[in-house]
């Protein structure tokens, strides 16, 4: 279930300073910015510079007004974590020190009903993080139930994807969904209660927002260019909050850092027998302790991933591969 509102906490905080070890007179990349808890930590740990990226225009507005980007140390950017490299090329900006990224969707959006990403609120049925393009009403009334089906069941890991796939497809026909309580209670309808207390719409609201935002597409995108532009011993550190995220996250390291068993679709063509791009700081995901969730229920899924570029070149792919 969703918790009630509460003030931003980044998740997992001590845990992402230890593997970031911020140093004075460093160049850090928050590549998921939001409330800028995790910015705010690194510039206090040290006398370095954070470049803060963010694709939603209310977490840009709010982090300008921060007496840290005031003073120069915390620059703003809005645009994609998946095109940091072009961004930071932009600002004459080729290596960092390190890159922070925490995934998925903010409390503060998931707050704000008005930005439609929460069941538990009513609001517009909305989702975009960057507030544009097509929306999550758009993707409900136009997609084909095999789609949808397939996104539901891909993406949220719902087993009645079919059932509510179908169920969307014939609802829509009689009033088009614009409402995120309108889906929710259809939702709540179609899918048997769990014993788990796990809110039905969970699991399709979680599929609808990866497909509206490309989330996993993005992720991919975003460690690839972390991969070019991290310096020779600068540090990547990854906060994932469902098996998804975290398992594009594991491979992509265990692969980069030499660890992998055998090659996957993260992997270029040439990077088989080069170099490790990447030394793992951890062989296992870390996760929160029992007082984080506690404190912060949000971070009861939470896992964090880091490693440490080496000086070894980013391989070529020999080959252009198809789009997720």
């Amino acid at each position: 279930m969703t918790p009630p509102a509460a003030p931003h906490i980044p998740v997992l905080l001590a845990e992402v300073l230890a593997a970031r070890d911020p140093r004075d007179g460093e160049t850090v990349v928050d590549g998921t910015f939001g409330a800028g808890g995790y910015s705010r930590a690194i510039l206090a740990a040290a006398a370095c510079r954070v470049i803060g990226i963010d694709r939603d225009p209310d977490a840009i507005a709010r982090g300008r007004a921060l007496p840290e980007a005031q003073s120069g140390r915390l620059e703003l950017v809005a645009g994609r974590y998946g095109d940091l490299a072009a961004l930071l090329a932009a600002r004459g900006v080729d290596r960092v020190d390190g890159i922070v990224l925490d995934i998925g969707v903010s409390s503060m959006q998931i707050d704000q009903a008005e930005r439609g990403f929460s069941f538990a609120k009513d609001g517009p049925l909305d989702m975009r993080m960057e507030q544009a393009g097509p929306s999550a009403a758009d993707l409900v009334n136009t997609a084909s139930e095999t789609d949808l089906a397939n996104i539901i069941f891909r993406l949220g890991d719902e087993r009645h994807a079919r059932k509510v796939a179908r169920a969307i497809v014939a609802d829509r026909v009689a009033q088009p969904f614009t409402r995120t309580g309108q889906l929710a209670e259809m939702l709540r309808r179609v899918i048997p209660k769990s014993g788990d207390g796990i809110d039905p719409a969970t699991r399709t609201f979680q599929a609808l927002r990866i497909a509206v935002n490309d989330e996993l597409g993005e992720l991919e995108r975003g460690l690839a260019a972390a991969e070019r532009v991290l310096a020779p011993g600068g540090r990547l550190a990854v906060v994932t909050y469902h098996s998804l995220e975290d398992r594009v996250v594991k491979v992509f390291l265990k692969e980069r850092s030499g660890s992998a068993s055998r090659p996957s679709r993260h992997q270029p063509a040439a990077a088989a027998g080069a170099a490790p791009t990447f030394t793992l700081l951890s062989r296992k995901a870390v996760s929160p302790s029992a007082a984080e969730v506690a404190a912060n229920p949000r971070a009861r899924s939470a896992h964090l991933r880091a490693a440490r570029r080496t000086e070894a070149p980013v391989a070529a792919p020999v080959s252009k591969r198809g789009e997720r």
